[in-house]
């Protein structure tokens, strides 16, 4: 795929940080702020702070290409799936892209 389109498409999807999807699903769009062993901060491209809980049922997609936890770095711009649990967010899914844009949604 021409990579401009591409471009094109994530700087549209970035246009709003936080988007309710279908399926109850949350987006979280922005950069790694914080990342724990159980958890990463992401920082909205309208500056607000979102903390997700990171689980074993999670997956990482890097790029186009499957990935995993140690991957993720701070600085990395993500979108994250997520569900709201009690007063928490967990990440179904994580999608980064190192020193790029993040993926659409």
């Amino acid at each position: 795929m021409d990579r401009r389109i591409v471009i094109a498409g994530l700087l549209f999807a970035l246009t709003s940080s936080l988007l309710h999807a279908h399926g109850g699903m949350i987006h979280v769009m922005g950069t790694v702020t914080g990342l724990t062993d159980t958890t990463v901060t992401v920082e909205t491209s309208d500056k607000k702070t979102v903390e997700i809980v990171l689980t074993d049922a999670t997956t990482y997609q890097n790029g186009t290409k499957p990935s995993n936890r140690k991957d993720l770095k701070m600085g990395d711009r993500v979108v994250i799936h997520a569900v709201k649990v009690k007063e928490t967010l967990q990440a179904h899914e994580v999608r980064f892209s190192q020193g790029g844009p993040a993926l659409s949604h």
